[in-house]
């Protein structure tokens, strides 16, 4: 089932993947990693002015990698903004996402706690490096391929 933005999308050659809709009526749609920076501007310039969040999962042990946006269109007088969630998926041998941090800068902490977790590299963000791990620790936690370390620091609590 086609949605308001992917029927928009399509009328304006845009190439995407409709992914239905969620439980609460959102529509979904799948962006190449390669058209989504171009798409993202598209976005922002239709009215999608505000991304309210920005995470990422891994799919599967060996898989691909998600990074997934939830975009808002706000305007002055309207009770029920629209709204649509984005996914781009990129294998996890190279994962590499344009940032849209130039398009909304509500992703910069977001992209890089997805970095952090993940591994999933933004192209072009201005500040990309660990936000949550430190900076010599090794691998990306949150992969379902990720074998924990048989170590644990403990930290003084004072």
């Amino acid at each position: 089932m086609q949605g308001r933005l992917s029927a928009w999308l399509v009328k304006h050659g845009l190439v995407h993947r409709s992914l239905g809709f969620d439980y609460q009526g959102i529509e979904t749609l799948q962006i190449k990693s390669e058209d989504w920076h171009s798409i993202a501007v598209i976005l922002y310039v239709y009215g999608y002015n505000y991304l309210r969040s920005q995470c990422a999962y891994d799919v599967a042990p060996g898989g691909m990698l998600a990074s997934v946006y939830h975009l808002t269109r706000i305007e002055y007088g309207v009770d029920q903004p629209e709204e649509v969630c984005i996914k781009v998926f990129v294998p996890r041998k190279s994962p590499r996402i344009p940032s849209v941090f130039w398009v909304w800068k509500s992703s910069d902490f977001q992209e890089r706690e997805s970095y952090d977790m993940l591994g999933i590299y933004y192209d072009n963000h201005p500040r990309l490096k660990r936000i949550l791990m430190p900076e010599s620790w090794i691998g990306w936690p949150l992969r379902k391929d990720y074998i924990a370390p048989n170590f644990y620091e403990i930290q003084d609590a004072h």
